[in-house]
C-alpha cells in the first residue's frame, strides 16, 4: 500500500481489504493447467469464445463477469461453502419468473465498482454520480424479488445495503441530465441552493430586470425618454436627454460621462444590478463546482458501503448466470462431499458440446479413487476424443467446485486440491 500511494499519487482509501491467500482455501491452478483446460479464453485464438467463461457468463453487469472470471480461476476446496453456492444455483433454477426478473433488473445496474473508484479517486463526473444514483434505485426491485428466496447465500444478499440516504444525497443535488464537465454549470438541481437559484434567476432574467428598473426611474423621475444602455467600456448608465432639464435629474445620480445631447448616469443600483449581471454567470460555475464536489467527497466517504452492495450485487448476477445455464443447458447439481472418490454419469464437455452443431456429444462415465481406481489410462488414435476426455473431467470437477451445475446425469465430486494437466 505504501508503494501503491507513492507511486500513485492519489486517495486510495477505497481499498479497504486485503485478502491473503493461502494453501488449503482455494484449488491450485497453475498457468499451463488453466490455459490448456481454456477456463476464460481458447487456447489456440486466444479469445473469450470457446472457453468455459464463454459457456458460463450470462452475467448481466461488468462485476459479476468478473466475479465470474474470479471463481473459475479459484475454485473452492470447503465443502460448506460449495454447497452454499449450489443451493442459491438450485433455488433459482426452480424458480424461472423470479431469475427472468432479477436477470432483467440486474441488466440496469451499471459498474458500481469501477464509479465508486472514479469517486474515490476524484476523477467522476456529474454522469457517474447519475448513474450510481441509478445503480441504486434497482436495489429495493432486487431485495423484493429476492424476499421469499430460502438458501442462506440469496438470504444474505436480501440483506443488503439499498445506500437509500446516499441515493437521495446524489439526487437532490445532481439534476437527471448533467453536462460531461463539471466546471461549466449545469450540473446542480434547481432547488438544491437558494442563492444559486437566485443568481440563475438573474443570468436568465436579467433583462427584464434592466426593463423594470427603467420603467422605475422613468415613473420616479418624469422624464419618459430616459434610458438604461450599456457598453464593455463604461458598462450600464442612465441615458436622459439634455431636453430633460437639470431639474428633473434626482440628487443620487452620478454623472458618469456627458455627450452632445445627453448626459449618463448611474446609481448604487444599477450599479449592484451590473455586478450582480456580469458576475452570476462565474460565481455560478464556482458555486456549481463546490456544491458537486461536496455531494462527490460525501459519496467517497461512503465507499466501504457502496463496495460491500457491489459485490453482493456482482454474486446474484453469477448465482442467476449459473443458473441460467443449467436450465439452458440441461445440467444437473452435483453431490460434492469430502470423500475421496469422483463418480460421474453420462459427463459431457460444456464447452464442445456448445461448439457441436446438429450433432450430439456422447457422453462418457468417470470412476476414480484414491484406492484401486486411482489412475486411469485411456488410449487410442489421433482425434479420438482423448485429452476431451480428460479435460471434461477437469472442468466437472472445477465447475462443482465454484458451486455451478455440471453437464452430466449425475455427479458425485470429493473436493479436489489440485488438477494437473498439459495438452
Amino acid at each position: 500500500l505504501s508503494y501503491l500511494i507513492e507511486t500513485q499519487k492519489c486517495d486510495l482509501s477505497h481499498i479497504n481489504r486485503l485478502d491473503v491467500f493461502f494453501g488449503g482455501r482455494y484449488m491450485e491452478l497453475d498457468y499451463t493447467a488453466r490455459q490448456s483446460l481454456e477456463l476464460t479464453e481458447a487456447l489456440n485464438s486466444g479469445e473469450k469464445r470457446g472457453s468455459l467463461l464463454w459457456v458460463l457468463d450470462r452475467t448481466g453487469t461488468a462485476m459479476g463477469s468478473r466475479m465470474l472470471r474470479s471463481w473459475l480461476e479459484r475454485p473452492l476446496l470447503s465443502v460448506a461453502a460449495i454447497r452454499r453456492r449450489l443451493l442459491a444455483v438450485q433455488e433459482l433454477v426452480r424458480n424461472n419468473v423470479a431469475r427472468a426478473e432479477l436477470m432483467r433488473a440486474l441488466r440496469d445496474i451499471s459498474d458500481m465498482q469501477r464509479l465508486v473508484s472514479r469517486t474515490v479517486y476524484g476523477s467522476a463526473g456529474g454522469r457517474d454520480l447519475r448513474m450510481l444514483s441509478n445503480c441504486m434505485a434497482v436495489l429495493p426491485r432486487l431485495q423484493a424479488l429476492l424476499a421469499d428466496m430460502q438458501s442462506a447465500e440469496l438470504r444474505q444478499i436480501a440483506a443488503m445495503d439499498l445506500l437509500g440516504e446516499i441515493r437521495e444525497k446524489i439526487d437532490r443535488a445532481i439534476c437527471d441530465d448533467p453536462p460531461f464537465s463539471v466546471r461549466e454549470g449545469g450540473i446542480i438541481r434547481d432547488g438544491f441552493s437558494q442563492e444559486l437559484d437566485e443568481l440563475r434567476q438573474l443570468r436568465d432574467h436579467g433583462a427584464e430586470r434592466i426593463a423594470a428598473l427603467e420603467e422605475r426611474e422613468r415613473q420616479s423621475t418624469g422624464i419618459r425618454k430616459l434610458k438604461i444602455g450599456y457598453n464593455r467600456v463604461f458598462g450600464y448608465y442612465i441615458d436622459v436627454p439634455k431636453s430633460a432639464g437639470t431639474e428633473q435629474i434626482p440628487a443620487h445620480y452620478i454623472r458618469k460621462q456627458t455627450l452632445v445631447s445627453n448626459e449618463r448616469y448611474f446609481t448604487s443600483e444599477l450599479k449592484e444590478l451590473e455586478n450582480s449581471l456580469l458576475n452570476a454567470r462565474d460565481r455560478i460555475q464556482s458555486l456549481e463546482y463546490d456544491y458537486f464536489c461536496a455531494v462527490r467527497d460525501a459519496v467517497a466517504a461512503e465507499v466501504g458501503r457502496i463496495q460491500q452492495t457491489a459485490e453482493l450485487v456482482a454474486r446474484l448476477d453469477c448465482f442467476c448466470s449459473l443458473a441460467e445455464v443449467a436450465v439452458r443447458n440441461r445440467y444437473t447439481m452435483p453431490e460434492v462431499d469430502a470423500t475421496r472418490e469422483l463418480v460421474i454419469r453420462e459427463g459431457r464437455h460444456p464447452v464442445v458440446e456448445q461448439t457441436l452443431k446438429d450433432v450430439r456429444f456422447v457422453p462418457n462415465d468417470t470412476f476414480l479413487n484414491t484406492g484401486s481406481d486411482r489412475l486411469a489410462i485411456v488410449t487410442g488414435p489421433n482425434m479420438a476424443g482423448k485429452s476431451t476426455y480428460m479435460r471434461q473431467t477437469a472442468l466437472i470437477v472445477l465447475m462443482a467446485q465454484i458451486g455451478s451445475f455440471v453437464p452430466a446425469k449425475s455427479a458425485s465430486v470429493g473436493v479436489v486440491d489440485r488438477v494437473f494437466t498439459r495438452i
